[in-house]
């Protein structure tokens, strides 16, 4: 670092966000006022945008650079890994180019960053104090918030302290990501850095706002490539329990089988054959899926009470949707029992992994969060 480099980059990937950019710059000069910072747009627009940028950086109280992409190559994660590649700032902080992140937080997030000495500091929607409001509608909300959920599952260790890997609003250490490592694609980026490196976290709350003017990008294509990053990421995991769960199956139609040709009515063998595998698979997924977790303060009849009390309400839910999607939704039986074991497998996975085998938060995370908190409550 020499003495003409900023102490701040911050980086916002662009496409096609030409009405926001003057408020954008506006709002950004004007919450680092006195900082050493700079604003570098790296843009992948089909408009006038790139022309927008240009003009607004000549009366920018702070220095505006862009990387304008021709062959925009990972979408919104390679655009944000190309402007941190051309950071040579102490900090790279990413935002949207659309004012849902609010730029009154930035300096917040550097601060938390100085103060705490962690990698990573994350603007999240999720944590106390924070609110995904700006979501356009219900659906959006609840997309969001079972995808976070999932997510997390997947990522139990990684994302111990981290409740919105989905953000696209945070503050990273640049010298703590090694860039080469990261395989972008689509809009997750925070999820690319965390689950390829070993990062501290802490989280700041912030309320997710409404877009200043233009469309979202988001769409049906951005969550395919959304749940194709999340298979390249992890399958390990998930794919261990996923084995735990076939061999319950195998073993709970040799039981019902077994049973049943020794005269034990249908009803009592599935039962039976149930409780067993039940049981069978937590003493697995114990050995072979969760075995770097049991250590998280939990006891083991205590997890064993919660899988298999979920487990049962599970089975006890799932039976009578299939009975439903077969008289009603003119499902055959095979398809029927195929979408609804699907379903049980990731809300079991997701279950087991976010409260059986939940990692607590480290101390840095609680002790930062709430030094925190007073202080932005003191700004709004």
């Amino acid at each position: 670092m020499t003495l003409t480099d900023p102490v701040l980059s911050i980086i916002i990937p662009t496409f096609n966000e030409a009405p926001n950019v003057l408020e954008l710059v506006r709002q950004v000069s004007e919450a680092v006022d006195g900082l050493d910072a700079e604003i570098v747009f790296v843009d992948d627009s089909t408009d006038n945008t790139p022309e927008i940028i240009t003009a607004v950086s000549v009366g920018a109280s702070l220095p505006v650079r862009m990387i304008h992409r021709d062959d925009p190559v990972g979408g919104l994660s390679g655009a944000v890994q190309d402007g941190i590649r051309s950071s040579t700032a102490t900090w790279c902080l990413v935002m949207d180019g659309d004012l849902q992140h609010p730029p009154s937080m930035v300096p917040v997030l550097l601060e938390t960053a100085q103060a705490s000495g962690a990698d990573v500091v994350v603007a999240s929607r999720y944590t106390r104090g924070g609110a995904s409001s700006g979501l356009s509608n219900v659906v959006r909300q609840a997309v969001s918030s079972v995808s976070t959920t999932v997510t997390r599952a997947m990522f139990p260790v990684r994302l111990a302290d981290c409740t919105d890997p989905m953000t696209g609003f945070f503050v990273v250490r640049r010298d703590a990501v090694d860039l080469s490592r990261l395989r972008p694609r689509g809009f997750k980026i925070l999820l690319e850095i965390l689950a390829r490196h070993r990062l501290s976290v802490v989280e700041v709350p912030f309320v997710f706002g409404r877009r200043f003017a233009g469309r979202s990008k988001a769409s049906l294509t951005q969550g395919v490539r959304f749940f194709a990053q999340l298979a390249s990421l992890r399958f390990g995991r998930m794919s261990r329990f996923a084995v735990i769960g076939g061999i319950g199956a195998a073993v709970n139609i040799a039981i019902v089988a077994g049973l049943t040709r020794a005269g034990v009515g249908y009803m009592w063998a599935a039962i039976v054959a149930a409780e067993l595998t039940i049981v069978m698979n937590f003493l697995l997924q114990e050995r072979f899926v969760f075995r770097d977790l049991r250590h998280e303060g939990r006891g083991t009849w205590h997890r064993f009470a919660q899988s298999f009390g979920f487990n049962n309400v599970e089975t006890a839910i799932r039976l009578p949707f299939l009975a439903l999607l077969v008289s009603t939704g003119h499902l055959a039986a095979a398809p029927a029992t195929a979408v609804t074991l699907l379903v049980a497998f990731v809300v079991r996975f997701t279950f087991h992994a976010r409260v059986v085998y939940r990692p607590r938060a480290s101390r840095r995370s609680r002790r930062a969060q709430a030094d925190v908190l007073p202080a932005l409550e003191e700004r709004r």
